[in-house]
Parts: C-alpha cells; sequence; structure tokens
C-alpha cells in the first residue's frame, strides 16, 4: 500500500513513531488472515466507496489492520480511543502518517481530550459508527442530534456497549440501526472467552510480575470473559473463586470445578481480584473494607467502574504509584491495596489488549456487517441486530482454512434425515 503523501487530520502523541507503529501492524496482519481475505476482496470490490466512518475503538494494532480494510473498501475513516488507556501511540501515529487516516488518540488522555477527540470524529458527519462502549453512540445521541439523519447505521463491539444500546432501543430513543458484533459466535466465544482471559492475565503479569501459583484470586462474574480469566488463572496455578449474582451462571461455574461464593465471603480471602461484569461497583466499600492486607485489584470489564475508586480513595490515607500502572492505597488502618491500570481494562491498560489471531474474527465481523449494513440499511428498523448467521459461520470456515484444518459436510441423505420427522426408532 502506497505511503501518504501528507498526515492526515490528527490529534496524536507523535508522528515520528510511524515507522515503529507500521511495523506492528505489519506484525499483527500475519496472524489475521481472514481480515487479509476479506481487505482483498474489499480492495477489488470497493463496497464501501464514498462511504464515511466514524470509529471509537481501541488504536492498537490489530484495529488498525481494519481501519485498512474500510479504507481499502472505499470508505472515509475517522478513529478515536474508546479507553484512555489502550492506545498504543505509535500505531496512531503510522495510521496518520503511513495510511492518511484520521486518527485522535494519545495513551493517556484525560477525560476533556477523550471526549474532544470523540467529537473530532463526529465532526466528518460519518454515516457509519463503528463503537466499542456506545460512548460514540451516547455523545451523538444526547450532544450531537443534529447529525443523525445522516447516520445509516453503526456497528458495537463489546457486551457493555450491547447492553446500553439495548436499553436505548428499549426506550425508543436509538436513532438507527446498529449490528451487535459481540454477540456473534465468531466473536463472544473466542475473543471474549481465549481473548480476554490471555491478555488479562498477560497485562496483570507485566504489571506486576506476579507469581500466580498459590495465590486465591476472585473473580467476578462468569460471563464468557470471566470463564476465560477463571480458567488461565486456574491453569496458572491460582485458587480461583468465582463470584457471581446469575444462578445458571453461578451452577455453570461450580460444575466448572470453582468455588463459588458472595463477595462478602470472598473479600477476606483474595490475594487477587479480578472484576468482569460491566456492571457497577461490584467491589465496593463493604467490600473494600474486608480486604487482606497487600490485595491487588483488578478489572477486566469496559468501564472502570467495577472497582468503587471514590470509595477507596476515601478510606485512603494515602496514594503512591510502585511501578508503572500499580497505584498503592494506604488505608486508615494500616493495610494496604494495589490498583492496577486506574480499574481500567487491564489487558489494554498494561498490555496489549487481545492477540491478533482472534481480532482477526472479531474484526471480520466489523467488516462484514458494515457491508451488510451499507447493503441492508434502508429495510432495517431502530434497533440491534444479530450478525447474520451465514456471515458468523463463513468467517468461522475461513478460520479453519487458515489453521489447517477441515471439516465434514452432511451427504443428500443426512441432509433430508436430518429435516425430516418421520424416521423412528
Amino acid at each position: 500500500m502506497a505511503v501518504a503523501t501528507k498526515p492526515a487530520k490528527h490529534d496524536v502523541t507523535d508522528l515520528g513513531l510511524a515507522e515503529a507503529g507500521g511495523r506492528r501492524i505489519a506484525w499483527a496482519a500475519r496472524e489475521m488472515p481472514v481480515l487479509a481475505g476479506i481487505r482483498e476482496r474489499f480492495a477489488k470490490e470497493r463496497p464501501l466507496r464514498d462511504l464515511r466512518i466514524g470509529a471509537c475503538l481501541h488504536v492498537t494494532a490489530e484495529t488498525a489492520n481494519l481501519m485498512l480494510v474500510l479504507r481499502d473498501g472505499g470508505a472515509s475513516v475517522a478513529l478515536c480511543a474508546s479507553n484512555p488507556l489502550s492506545t498504543q501511540d505509535d500505531v496512531a501515529a503510522a495510521l496518520v502518517a503511513r495510511e492518511g487516516i484520521a486518527t485522535f488518540a494519545r495513551k493517556g488522555e484525560d477525560r476533556d481530550s477523550y471526549y474532544a477527540h470523540i467529537n473530532a470524529v463526529l465532526a466528518t458527519r460519518p454515516q457509519i459508527t463503528m463503537d466499542d462502549g456506545a460512548d460514540l453512540v451516547t455523545e451523538l445521541h444526547t450532544k450531537r442530534r443534529e447529525l443523525l439523519s445522516e447516520v445509516r447505521g453503526g456497528t458495537e463491539e463489546t457486551t457493555t456497549g450491547v447492553t446500553r444500546l439495548r436499553a436505548m432501543a428499549g426506550e425508543g430513543v436509538l436513532a438507527y440501526p446498529i449490528v451487535a458484533v459481540n454477540d456473534a459466535l465468531t466473536k463472544h466465544l473466542f475473543d471474549n472467552r481465549y481473548g480476554t482471559g490471555q491478555s488479562a492475565v498477560d497485562g496483570i503479569l507485566r504489571a506486576t510480575n506476579l507469581l500466580l501459583a498459590g495465590k486465591t484470586a476472585v473473580v467476578a462474574g462468569y460471563g464468557w470473559v470471566g470463564r476465560g480469566i477463571a480458567t488461565r488463572l486456574r491453569g496458572m496455578g491460582s485458587i480461583v473463586i468465582v463470584v457471581e449474582v446469575d444462578p445458571l451462571r453461578a451452577l455453570e461455574a461450580a460444575m466448572d470445578g470453582f468455588e463459588v461464593t458472595n463477595i462478602a465471603a470472598a473479600a477476606g480471602r483474595g490475594d487477587l481480584f479480578v472484576t468482569a461484569t460491566g456492571n457497577l461497583n461490584v467491589l465496593g466499600k463493604e467490600a473494600i473494607g474486608c480486604l487482606k492486607n497487600g490485595a491487588i485489584l483488578t478489572n477486566a470489564g469496559h468501564f472502570n467502574d467495577e472497582i468503587d475508586l471514590r470509595a477507596l480513595g476515601e478510606l485512603a490515607t494515602e496514594r503512591r504509584e510502585l511501578r508503572p500502572l500499580v497505584e498503592e492505597y494506604r488505608l486508615r488502618d494500616g493495610r494496604s491495596v494495589v490498583v492496577l491500570g486506574e480499574g481500567r481494562l487491564v489487558n489494554l491498560a498494561a498490555a496489549e489488549g487481545h492477540p491478533p489471531a482472534v481480532m482477526d474474527m472479531s474484526f471480520a465481523n466489523q467488516a462484514l456487517s458494515v457491508e451488510h449494513l451499507v447493503a441492508s440499511a434502508k429495510t432495517l428498523e431502530p434497533r440491534v441486530y444479530p450478525v447474520p448467521r451465514e456471515l458468523d459461520e463463513d468467517i468461522a470456515r475461513r478460520k479453519l482454512v487458515a489453521m489447517g484444518m477441515k471439516i465434514d459436510a452432511l451427504t443428500d441423505e443426512q441432509t433430508t434425515y436430518a429435516r425430516s420427522w418421520k424416521a423412528g426408532t
């Protein structure tokens, strides 16, 4: 791909990092063959010609490869970060300086900069939104409603965002159709479970150099993210306790061999806590009051709301940085509590996020869902839609081929039998 002749509109940390970012993007691409195949087709067919896409995603090497697919498909793309700590500054620089993609993201940006960057993307008047957590959609629906008439549709990447969008649709305020990429089987069964499971542990280890073997780890939430984290912590030798509110998920955790209890009972036992619920104050003031000295708190949910940092701050007499992204709170009673990555997504705050081989499927869903919206948006109502099953299955088949795997196909006789109701014992 030709290098852009001049940088696109941007707010990034240092354009001088572009060469290093280009190498990082190319390295990730080696593990993203499904997306590469889509990029090749999009470059030939240009199904997104003249389309304006506004994306609010984690600005990583994997995301960069998705942006290149959209651009080669004919779209004009503007990108901002969906988390203040998840940006890879060299990747942001490469997107601007080498690829000509408008990018507004700086690792460690404050709240004002975060929303200024979202509004910089919205200023491009997107016709398709691509979100991870629904902050872009929320800003559009609350403060930039004059732009809504131009939007044809959108996609959403994560569980938290889909939950918010379904609430909007339920209240009748969602203004355009959105495809829940998160709910595709080739997304949540793999990205949420294997991707977050591995990358959350990676973030914890990079931040702390902690020996996980023999430690008691408490995982709050046993959805696809929580079960991935719990399984990998157990694989590293941790004694894992699961906290849940859903009786079915709690029962599944128990049948998977984990101890299941409530947060009140687990709070005084854990050496390490990982929240993965998408909800508020999972580790609240009462639980904090029961923590053992030296307990480490970390979050794998999208927003930094799962640990009650305000309550923790009120209980503390002193705060200090022990290592990068490792902050100690000294409490009035003499105990020490440690928080990783400011309570934000630990896999992106302290590590590199999901491996590209997993994001290959997630971002294939994003690209194909945008193509689907372009073709179908006029017939869709303003609500949340699943990824079409045929797209999900096509991505799975492509991934299997890339992995060198083979599967069988039903014979005509088997197909007839499977559809029949007359065959008996």
